[in-house]
Parts: C-alpha cells; structure tokens; sequence
C-alpha cells in the first residue's frame, strides 16, 4: 500500500497524483533517478518495455482522441451558421474546455515513469489549466441544465429567454469565474512555481485546507446538487409532456402538429443533454466521492488510478454521445474531414 510522503497533497493535486498512483500501482524491481547527475533527483520508474509501451499507446490514443473528437466540435458549431443556437454554443465552450483537457493529458503522460522534465513553471501553468477546464466544465454543465429547464418547462418563451447573446455573456462569465478562482487557489504556486517540490523532477502544488473545501463545495456540492434538481424538473416535466402528445397525437389541427412536433423536438434535446449530464457525473462523481472521505482513502489502493483517469475520460466521451445522438454532428464531421467546409458559401451548409 503506498503512503503520503508529507501533508502537500491537494484535493485538485492530479497531476502530482498520477505520479504518486502509478508508482504505487507498479511493481518496482528496480529505480533510478530522473537526474543521475543531482543527488536531490526524484526516483525514476522502472518497468518491462512491453508495459511501458502498452500504458503510452493507450493515453496517447485517449489523449488525440479527446483532442480530435472535440476539435471537430468546435470548427463545426463555429463554421455552420445553422448550428449557432443557445444550446449549441454551450456544447461549443464544453468542447473547448474538453480540448484543453486532452492536451493536458499529453503532459501529464510524462509522470508515468515518475519524472517531470518541464520544469517548475510547466508544472504549474499544467496544473493551472488542469483546474481552469475543469472548472469551466463543470460550470458550462449547469448552464446546460438551466438551458433545458427553461426549454422544457417554458418552450413558449425559450427563444425570448435563452439568446445567443445571453448565452455568450453567460459562458464568458463562466472562463472568468474559472480563471479568477483559480488563480485564488493557486496564488502561493504561481508566485513561487516548485516551491513545494521534495526533489527535482516532481510537480507538486500546495492548496489550503480552506481552499480544499472552497473547492469541494463550489466544484463539486453546489454544482452537482443544481444539475441534479434542474433534471429532476427536467424529467418529471417531459414525462407528462410525453403522455400528453400521446393523448393528442391524432389531432388534425396543423396548428397543435407543430406544437407537437416542437415539443418533440425540446424532448430529445433533453435526452440526449440528459445523457451527457449522467456521464458527466458517473465520471466525476466517484473522484470527488473518494476525495471527500479523505486524501489517503483516494491515494491508496489501486483503484485510484481508475477514478482519475475515469474523471478525465468524461471528456473523450462527451463528443461520442453527439455522434450517436446528433445526426447533425454526423454531417458535420464528413463535411470537415472531406475538406467540403473550404468551399465558398460552406457556412450556410444546410445541417439540421
């Protein structure tokens, strides 16, 4: 079972995490220092080849995945002008905060065998960006949840309520509340990156103990607690919308058909939100689980490397829950990847 060497360990610490997870997973016949030529140098991993190979091979594939699948979300709700709805503009700032998460994934890749050669500033800005993401995701996720309270409950008056306009200023207050709470938790690492390093070749950040739990309760309780009643609303309004256009699906009245056929329509946007939401918190949900017990209950045990990358995972799936639910997404991605979208009048593609 592997301990903490000292009290540093953070809640949002992931990055050192990794480190300290897969060593501990791993079993060690033999290290040496990620610095030979400094006696103060972290120890460096030693495995079978075929190990190491396999553990790069499938970060690697998650990580350009991850990038991939979302970059391809953002050129395509920012290329077509049919895609600039309310609700697809939030996917957009989510693909985006995705993104950043997969390229994050790319440099913590380098822990694996227990050496960061980035040095300090790296760590920290890895580090910095690893929160702004997650925050930021986790934020776009209850506008999301607003986003189809209010379709649902109140179709008539959405398009009035929920603008493009609004939902920018939203997901800009959105990045800047990320940035600025970030920068709070993480004031005394970006005055002084490596401050709290025990050997050359670490990263390591230090957060208060207040700041943990200004963490748990503003990333984690709140949130979650507002998603979870926003679609408890969500899902007992669209049961008795769905029961009462099967009472009045007869109806000849071309009138009530397009109410119906709106309403349809709000009803699998709903689902399949309601989808990204429940993925969203089985992924994240049994990390902040663990970290709320406890530092020790999350490091020890080998299941912890599960929960971590589990909590990264979310961001590869996210834009596959599109590609099997959004025909228009599907459209999209065989317009980009054929290179349609550089011909002239492209934007005004018919998608939906």
């Amino acid at each position: 079972m592997c301990k903490r060497r000292d009290k540093i360990q953070s809640i949002g610490q992931r990055a050192a995490r990794v480190q300290q997870l897969l060593l501990c997973l791993m079993t060690m016949e033999e290290v040496e220092l990620c610095f030979p030529q400094l006696n103060t140098s972290c120890w460096k991993t030693k495995r079978p080849l075929s190990v190491s190979v396999l553990i790069y091979i499938v970060l690697s594939f998650i990580s350009l995945l991850t990038v991939t699948l979302n970059l391809l979300v953002v050129i395509s709700i920012s290329h077509f002008k049919q895609l600039h709805t309310p609700t697809n503009l939030l996917l957009l700032s989510l693909a985006v905060s995705d993104f950043f998460v997969g390229l994050i994934m790319l440099f913590q890749m380098m822990l694996i065998d227990g050496c960061w050669i980035l040095g300090d500033l790296m760590c920290t800005l890895t580090c910095v960006f690893d929160y702004l993401a997650t925050c930021s995701s986790i934020a776009i996720m209850v506008l999301i949840s607003v986003d189809r309270y209010i379709a649902i409950r109140d179709p008539l008056h959405y398009l009035i309520k929920v603008t493009p306009r609004r939902v920018q200023v939203c997901v800009l207050m959105c990045w800047i509340f990320s940035f600025f709470f970030m920068s709070v938790l993480m004031k005394d690492n970006l005055e002084q990156p490596g401050k709290f390093n025990t050997c050359v070749g670490e990263c390591v950040i230090n957060i208060t103990y207040i700041d943990q739990v200004a963490h748990l309760l503003l990333l984690f309780i709140v949130p979650i607690s507002v998603i979870i009643v926003l679609y408890t609303g969500v899902f007992v309004v669209a049961v008795a919308q769905a029961r009462a256009m099967r009472s009045h699906i007869a109806a000849v009245s071309l009138q009530r058909s397009m109410k119906v056929s709106a309403k349809k329509s709000e009803l699998k946007a709903a689902r399949t939100l309601g989808v990204v939401i429940v993925v969203f918190l089985i992924c994240i949900c049994p990390y902040f689980c663990a970290t709320f017990k406890g530092q020790d209950s999350l490091i020890s045990g080998s299941g912890a490397v599960f929960l971590i990358f589990l909590f990264y995972f979310n961001s590869c799936l996210n834009p596959v829950i599109y590609v099997l639910f959004y025909p228009w997404f599907r459209k999209s991605i065989r317009l980009v990847v054929t290179l349609q979208i550089l011909r002239p009048g492209s934007r005004d593609t018919t998608i939906l």
